[in-house]
């Protein structure tokens, strides 16, 4: 079968890598011929936002899916009129790509999201009360295109693009479950993950599997995971991410159509990866089972600051040598502040001792330039 991937990013290249196991051929769509799945693909040079691009690029694929979901969909709805399988469909991506179509799907499939306001870009009085938060409509990624608006010293900051104003969730913790369902309706989800940020990079710092939740936060959840993929009516692999409040109340922040950041511990941690469930949803194939091995976490390994030009992973050795702890590299030749460059697994008997793990890890091991 011939799978074609806009995007050719680490998500890209994880999938790719899981998948060669079997029989398939790979195309990949992005305008850096020193992508991370370059190498490891049939490579297309081309903008995956370019209409004309997308649709070049999908004509004689099997299936067209996405590793990033700012991509043209305009396009992707074309080649589904021509028969071309898209996954997850483009009416799903054309939703979550605006943050104002996403809230408003919330909204109508009864989902708990934080109360919202849409800021137009006309002059109609804002009404909803500080603090709160302003998400750009279109664009935001990994933290981007979102900020805190807490007083009105902070209204000279407000954006003036259109952008979804948000009720701030007094937040407990952050969590992720990601759900995966197949042309034939059946459906998986992978256990809970917490996430820890990294508040200077608003960029996930590490997860940890299973979340330490209780069973009603866990029912709200499952009822959460559900509502989603009966109203997104589409095949594919989604990572809802969740705001736990101080009441005890699940709300959904955002979703993302595709692989996550917060799955990457499933690699190691679960009895098959986010990347396995993917490829298996992408061939309409039986899904995967998801059940953990136990304790799991996942440090992201982000360039320092300070540091530009060729990658050098101080530290790196040092961390080779403790057991069960597994390495990852997206294969970017440079590294910069705050970019994605890999990831580290760990596997555990309890929360305590990943923690300590975890905590040890990122002491060792920092991305610097040479």
């Amino acid at each position: 079968m011939k799978i074609g991937i806009l995007g050719g990013g680490q998500l890209g290249r994880m999938f790719i890598q899981e998948a060669l196991k079997y029989d398939d051929e790979f195309y990949v769509l992005d305008p850096n011929p020193d992508c991370s799945c370059a190498n490891i693909s049939h490579f297309t040079k081309g903008d995956f936002n370019n209409y004309d691009d997308v649709l070049q690029f999908g004509e004689g694929k099997d299936v067209v899916t996405i590793e990033i979901e700012h991509v043209n969909a305009d396009a992707l709805e074309e080649l589904e009129k021509q028969g071309v399988k898209v996954v997850p469909n483009s009416r799903i991506i054309k939703i979550i790509q605006q943050k104002i179509l996403q809230k408003q799907f919330y909204e109508d499939s009864r989902i708990p999201s934080p109360q919202f306001e849409i800021m137009d870009g006309s002059d109609d009085e804002i009404k909803i009360q500080l603090p709160f938060v302003q998400k750009l409509n279109t664009g935001g990624y990994d933290g981007k295109g979102v900020q805190l608006i807490r007083s009105t010293q902070d209204w000279k900051n407000l954006w003036t693009q259109e952008s979804v104003l948000e009720d701030l969730v007094d937040i407990d913790k952050e969590l992720s479950v990601i759900i995966a369902k197949n042309e034939n309706g059946e459906t998986k989800t992978f256990p809970v993950t917490e996430m820890v940020a990294d508040p200077k990079l608003n960029l996930l710092d590490f997860n940890i599997c299973p979340a330490d939740i209780s069973a009603e936060t866990q029912k709200q959840i499952d009822m959460i995971a559900s509502q989603f993929i009966r109203s997104a009516d589409s095949a594919g692999l989604f990572a809802i991410e969740l705001f736990l409040d101080k009441n005890g109340k699940v709300w959904v922040n955002e979703t993302a159509p595709r692989l996550h950041n917060s799955g990457h511990q499933s690699q190691e941690g679960n009895a098959n990866s986010q990347f396995e469930q993917f490829y298996r949803v992408v061939k309409n194939l039986p899904l995967a089972d998801t059940d953990a091995f136990g304790f799991s976490g996942m440090l992201n390994l982000v360039g320092e600051e300070n540091h530009s030009g060729k990658v050098k992973y101080k530290g790196l050795e040092e961390v080779l040598k403790l057991p069960e702890t597994y390495v990852h590299l997206y294969g970017k030749t440079e590294t910069k502040p705050g970019r994605k460059m890999g990831h580290i697994n760990v596997l555990a008997n309890s929360r305590e001792e990943l923690m300590e793990k975890l905590i040890h890890i990122k002491s060792l091991v920092k991305v610097v330039s040479e």
